[in-house]
């Protein structure tokens, strides 16, 4: 059976699976879900992401959901195909290493982002007036996170060592996808930050899921 996922474009997490499926080539099949007039919240998805988020994946009748576990699994099933490269599984300190770029990610950079675009965008558009103080403390913040970036980039090429990995290919989403609605530009003032950014940008697992979830062919 063709490998499925389920997830909507306007979401930071779906194009996060989507660019490791394009990177390991693995074919697929997109299934957009509204989530605008609530499609994620449907008996028929909850009866398959009981938290009513997107994305999840159907493998042959394997359902799954939480995008970074998605991203871990499919990295294990295709190994050969370049999934341990992202992934490492035969390196120890290499998987350690990854992992901590991953914990970075989640606890420096995600979250504090998320932050910003709640006050700042989110909470108006549901009629709530946002807390520009809170805004600001989480914008100081990244701006701090990020000099630490910057320091960690100028002795490595990548957040997880000197090759791309799931702790490099996390952060596209959020970084491309909210950061410009919060008028935030920290990823192309900090020298390092900036060179980084542009290079895991640039790659074409990315710019293919850009505009949109595209699927991968069989």
């Amino acid at each position: 059976m063709v490998f499925k996922l389920y997830g909507a474009d306007l979401s930071t997490t779906t194009p996060m699976v989507a660019i490791v499926l394009h990177e390991l080539n693995v074919p697929f099949v997109y299934f957009p879900v509204d989530m605008l007039s609530g499609g994620h919240k449907q008996p028929e998805f909850v009866a398959k992401q009981p938290f009513g988020r997107v994305p999840y994946i159907d493998d042959d009748g394997f359902v799954l959901f939480e995008s970074r576990a998605i991203c871990r699994y499919l990295c294990r099933k295709y190994a050969d195909r370049g999934g341990n490269a992202l992934y490492p599984q035969d390196d120890l300190a290499a998987f350690a290493r990854v992992e901590q770029g991953i914990s970075i990610e989640m606890s420096s950079f995600d979250e504090v982002i998320r932050a910003m675009f709640t006050e700042l965008v989110y909470k108006p558009m549901r009629g709530v007036e946002g807390d520009r103080e809170l805004y600001e403390q989480a914008s100081e913040k990244l701006s701090q996170n990020l000099d630490v970036y910057d320091k960690i980039l100028g002795e490595q090429k990548y957040i997880g060592g000197d090759t791309f990995t799931l702790a490099d290919l996390f952060h596209i989403p959020y970084a491309t996808r909210l950061l410009p609605k919060v008028g935030c530009d920290y990823m192309e003032t900090k020298p390092n930050v900036a060179r980084w950014y542009k290079d895991i940008t640039s790659r074409p697992s990315w710019l293919a899921n850009k505009d949109g979830v595209k699927a991968v062919s069989p």
